[in-house]
């Protein structure tokens, strides 16, 4: 994974909406989902700490084609629950 600086070469982070013992909640309201950084980053986190990454959309969001490959390739890590 590449990590990313601002410009003071201050490396970039991503906050999670709740963190839970075994999970890791990112809330989003938005009509399709695509692998951001944050994403990304936060699903790195949960994979190195053992803990599921839960996306929480709307019903009628959709994935991202760049989302659903992250999906398929971390297939225990990120979830998808509905609002």
């Amino acid at each position: 994974m590449e990590f990313k600086f601002t410009r003071h070469q201050v490396p970039r982070g991503a906050q999670p909406d709740a963190e839970a013992a075994d999970k890791i909640y990112l809330i989003k309201n938005v009509a399709e989902l695509h692998a951001t950084y944050q994403i990304r980053l936060l699903a790195f986190k949960a994979s190195t700490t053992g803990k599921k990454l839960i996306l929480k959309l709307p019903k009628k969001s959709r994935l991202g084609p760049s989302l659903k490959e992250l999906m398929s390739d971390l297939p225990n890590v990120i979830k998808r629950e509905t609002l």
